[in-house]
């Protein structure tokens, strides 16, 4: 009995044996063991890797779809750049347009003013004309006996009832050399209506103006203006060159 026993034993225990260590034991897999700070760096270059294909992928994709922000940001700042030269080309070229319209103004002022004076010119041209004429036929004697003379005698509508008169007074022969003190008169026929009437200026019983007063020695230019009513029309103007009262001489002219 204690020999059977101890058989079954033994082949319990050899039977544990070859199904630990035979063909049809458990397979077992061998691993190296690695610290932990190493895994730690290997998750840490996976984890970059994957982030650095992740945004190369992006940027391809933006490149490919035209909404790259890297060119987008050099685009827009050439086009700040671009901006910048052109609003500076055009203030320039303000300056510039100032300057020429500038210039051109003083030009055009300046050719009118010539033409102003040119004009004056002419017609003081004219004026020195006709009173060399006046003075040699005032010199060939055709003066009266005072030596005083009225001529050419102009009366020239201004406008709203206002007429102005210019003329000429020379003094000649003997008294030539002494000073003249008088005054102009003038004498206008008027029609109002159908009637015709005269009309003094300065009126009778008036202060003389001064613009009617007159003094000089050989000759005198001399014009001013009068007014008339606006119904009134003018037909004719006798000018006078009084002195103490009396009619020095005389011219008249039509209108």
């Amino acid at each position: 009995m204690f020999g059977s026993f101890a058989s079954s034993r033994l082949a319990l225990t050899l039977r544990r044996l070859r199904s630990r260590f035979g063909i049809s034991a458990p397979r077992v897999a061998v691993r190296t063991h690695l610290p932990w700070h190493w895994r730690a760096l290997s998750v840490a270059v996976l984890a970059g890797v994957g982030l650095a294909m992740l945004a190369w992928i992006y940027d391809a994709g933006q490149r490919l779809g035209g909404f790259h922000q890297g060119a987008s940001e050099h685009e827009i700042a050439g086009m700040r750049e671009r901006i910048v030269q052109l609003e500076a080309d055009l203030e320039s070229a303000r300056k510039v347009a100032n300057a020429s319209e500038s210039r051109l103004q003083i030009e055009s002022t300046s050719q009118e003013r010539l033409t102003a004076q040119i004009r004056t010119l002419e017609e003081e041209n004219t004026l020195l004309k006709a009173d060399l004429a006046t003075f040699e036929s005032l010199a060939g004697g055709q003066v009266g006996s005072s030596g005083l003379a009225i001529s050419r005698l102009q009366i020239l509508p201004v406008g709203d009832g206002q007429y102005r008169y210019r003329l000429l007074l020379a003094q000649t022969g003997e008294k030539k050399d002494k000073e003249f003190n008088g005054m102009i008169q003038l004498i206008a026929t008027v029609q109002r209506g159908t009637e015709t009437a005269m009309m003094q200026f300065p009126a009778a019983g008036e202060p003389v103006a001064s613009q009617y007063k007159v003094s000089f020695r050989h000759f005198r230019r001399l014009e001013g203006i009068f007014l008339v009513p606006g119904e009134v029309k003018i037909q004719r103007v006798e000018a006078r060159l009084i002195q103490d009262g009396v009619v020095k001489a005389s011219q008249s002219t039509m209108l």
